[in-house]
């Protein structure tokens, strides 16, 4: 009976404290996680938050290009006009449809050359019965001319009355007169035909067509529909600019001075050249006057009604012949690091430091020998703010 009243809640298993360990094992690792994302997310955090900040220094970028010493002694720089001297727009004489254009645009003619062709028909059925009847009165001469001869020895002799002689004689007068009036007739027609043929004036190329083969040709271009001029040509050999000099700046300018010419189609080529003519009369409207000048040498890739860019040399400057043209940069792109000229370029927002070997300086740029080539772009104003690695972010 002593074993039952024993008390059996000392046998029972204590299960509390059974697998504890692992559950306060999992719990520190995910709480260790935790802190590990939130760390990462303050590490990037922060690092936006500097970039924000910090958008980096900012720049413009400039272009190397190729330029001109002689920019240096230019006085004075103005827009201008390529054009030709020896121009036509070659029009008809005679009002007719086209029916033959032998050239197009860039084709080459010579002077005295058939361009076009008129309708011709009808000039040239006058023109034959212009020749019919010189025919035709040229036969009367004969017999007109003999019998004025016999009738002057029969006079001579007596045989014949005055009155008889001067009625041959007038009517071979009249067979002469006739002749003249037939080989007038015989010109007119003639000149009519070569009205409706249209000549090239002068060598030349051919700039433009103004009419086609079908439509009606006019010198006035006065009816509906018709067409004045057939082709425009100029001799390409006569070019030269044209440039509107402010009045204010016009005594800069002289007879014979040395000029700098620039296309704006070719920037990178550069032609010399001088001024032949001040215009003596000024645009009311504008306040310009219009100054010629002359190319010393050009190539054919000038043609006219180019837009071109004139600097007007002062006197005395280096001999526009030696020159040539030179890689350059802004002086302000170029700094002094460590002993060594650099310029920056700028690659993945960060500046790049490129070591350069400069040469002369002009008109605020300076010449790149080495390190750069023709159209890379670099830093165009460098300060103690670009250094190699620094960011870069560039105006707008």
């Amino acid at each position: 009976m002593a074993t039952k009243d024993a008390d059996l809640s000392s046998l029972r298993i204590d299960r509390s404290s059974q697998g504890a360990g692992a559950p306060r094992k999992s719990r520190s690792i995910v709480k260790l996680l935790i802190w590990l994302l939130v760390l990462a997310a303050l590490f990037v955090g922060g690092t936006f938050i500097k970039e924000l900040v910090n958008p980096g220094v900012e720049v413009q970028l400039v272009t190397a290009s190729l330029s001109s010493p002689l920019q240096a002694s230019a006085v004075l720089t103005a827009s201008a006009y390529v054009v030709a001297r020896r121009k036509a727009a070659v029009a008809s004489k005679g009002t007719g449809t086209l029916v033959f254009l032998g050239v197009d645009e860039g084709d080459r003619v010579k002077k005295g050359q058939v361009i076009a062709r008129l309708e011709d028909s009808d000039v040239l059925a006058t023109l034959q019965r212009a020749r019919e009847n010189l025919h035709l009165v040229e036969a009367d001469l004969h017999d007109a001319k003999q019998s004025e001869e016999r009738s002057r020895a029969l006079l001579k002799q007596g045989a014949v009355a005055q009155a008889e002689y001067d009625s041959v004689e007038a009517r071979y007068k009249r067979v002469l007169a006739a002749i003249d009036a037939a080989k007038f007739g015989v010109r007119e027609a003639e000149v009519a035909v070569e009205n409706t043929r249209i000549i090239a004036p002068f060598d030349g190329t051919v700039l433009k067509k103004n009419a086609d083969v079908g439509e009606i040709v006019a010198p006035m271009a006065g009816a509906a529909g018709s067409r004045g001029a057939v082709v425009t040509i100029a001799d390409m050999s006569s070019l030269e600019v044209e440039a509107d000099v402010s009045e204010a700046n016009i005594t800069r300018v002289t007879v014979d001075q040395n000029c700098e010419i620039t296309l704006d189609a070719y920037p990178q080529q550069r032609y010399l050249g001088s001024v032949s003519k001040i215009v003596p009369t000024a645009d009311r409207a504008k306040a310009t006057v219009m100054v010629k000048i002359r190319f010393r040498k050009y190539d054919q890739r000038v043609l006219p009604e180019m837009s071109a860019k004139v600097a007007f040399l002062a006197s005395g400057s280096a001999s526009p012949g030696e020159t040539k043209m030179l890689l350059t940069v802004p002086a302000s792109a170029v700094a002094k690091r460590v002993g060594q000229q650099v310029v920056f370029q700028v690659k993945e927002e960060r500046a790049v430091e490129v070591p350069v070997l400069i040469g002369q300086k002009f008109s605020g740029l300076v010449e790149i020998k080495s390190g750069l080539k023709e159209g890379d772009r670099v830093i165009g104003k460098v300060d103690e703010q670009i250094k190699a690695g620094a960011k870069i972010s560039l105006k707008k």
